[in-house]
């Protein structure tokens, strides 16, 4: 689930490592984030029926992926790509390393991510609470990000950096989407002064600071799918998820992975093929409790777990190009607030 940025020093040595290996003729080189994952029979029978060879590169946080490519674009390491966003598309289609258009659905036109890429899954980055901890606590949910601000929420919510985690970057947009710029940086400064934590990136705020995992905090940034993720990982198998989503006005983003060919890469019939085959009815089952997303095709259907991961019905989903222009800006700006 965590995604994004890292040190150029590391990204070029990581960078320059991937380039030096051999380039066999039957091998499809698939760029993926660190947390891509589906079952390796569905992956084999891929090269089975193509007779080509996957070599899945996992380029780390998906920023860190998107910033690989890019270093490498005179001799692009990739022929295919997945797991660029909407946070980071218009960073990649600036950069040229993509290839300018692929075919879209028509069955999703709102997860729709432009012409070079075809969208594979969504999500949805949202409020968590620990059902324990706010019990013991005594205190009602808050109804608005605004409530959070008050005394009563002292202490409650821990958030990944924006600077360092994909999932703190897609939150800091949706409450800027959201309530405004100045607003929405006013509300981050009184989070600070109301004993706002944070951290690195989401495996910390989750599995560390987030009451669920015996830290203090009985809110985390996270995603509406983790109490589903809870359930099918229980060793109890409990019924129901510990945790559950607080979807509060301004603090849900809508997440749009898609897949692409890499500007100046090869095999761009059999990556053409790989773009299918990441859209298609069995791989759209399995990234559900594989990557815990949801499917962009909408006629799949849902796992039985994710009942327990329903669907935020409001979400902030700000423009591409927006984004990509003040983005940068939107981080560091954040950073002064909250941090310095």
């Amino acid at each position: 689930m965590n995604r994004r940025l890292f040190t150029l020093a590391a990204t070029a040595l990581a960078a320059f490592s991937l380039s030096t290996q051999a380039r066999a003729a039957d091998e499809l080189r698939v760029m993926v984030h660190s947390s891509f994952s589906l079952p390796k029979p569905l992956l084999a029978q891929f090269e089975a029926q193509n007779g080509i060879r996957l070599a899945i590169i996992k380029g780390g946080d998906a920023g860190e992926m998107l910033n690989k490519l890019i270093l490498t674009r005179a001799q692009p390491i990739a022929d295919v790509v997945f797991g660029i966003d909407n946070t980071l598309v218009g960073k990649a289609l600036a950069a040229g390393v993509l290839e300018p258009a692929l075919p879209q659905t028509a069955e999703a036109p709102d997860a729709n991510l432009g012409a070079a890429l075809a969208a594979v899954d969504y999500g949805f980055v949202t409020l968590n609470y620990d059902k324990a901890a706010v019990a013991k606590r005594g205190i009602s949910l808050p109804k608005t990000l605004q409530d959070l601000t008050l005394p009563a929420y002292k202490n409650w919510l821990v958030t990944p950096n924006p600077a360092t985690s994909s999932t703190g970057y897609a939150f800091m947009l949706a409450t800027i989407s959201a309530m405004g710029e100045e607003p929405a940086f006013a509300w981050w400064a009184q989070m600070r002064g109301n004993g706002l934590k944070v951290v690195k990136g989401w495996s910390e705020a989750y599995y560390t600071d987030f009451a669920r995992n015996k830290g203090a905090y009985p809110l985390v940034v996270s995603y509406a799918t983790s109490p589903a993720a809870e359930v099918f990982y229980s060793k109890e198998k409990t019924p129901e998820s510990p945790t559950a989503s607080l979807n509060l006005k301004g603090g849900v983003f809508r997440q749009v992975e898609g897949v692409g060919l890499v500007k100046g890469g090869g095999q761009r019939a059999t990556a053409l093929k790989f773009v299918d085959f990441l859209r298609s009815a069995p791989v759209q089952e399995a990234l559900q409790t594989a990557m815990w997303m949801y499917p962009v095709q909408a006629k799949t259907p849902l796992a039985e777990v994710m009942r327990h991961a329903a669907e935020p019905t409001e979400f902030e989903a700000p423009a591409t190009q927006v984004v990509a222009g003040k983005g940068a800006q939107w981080v560091a700006r954040w950073t002064k607030v909250v941090l310095k």
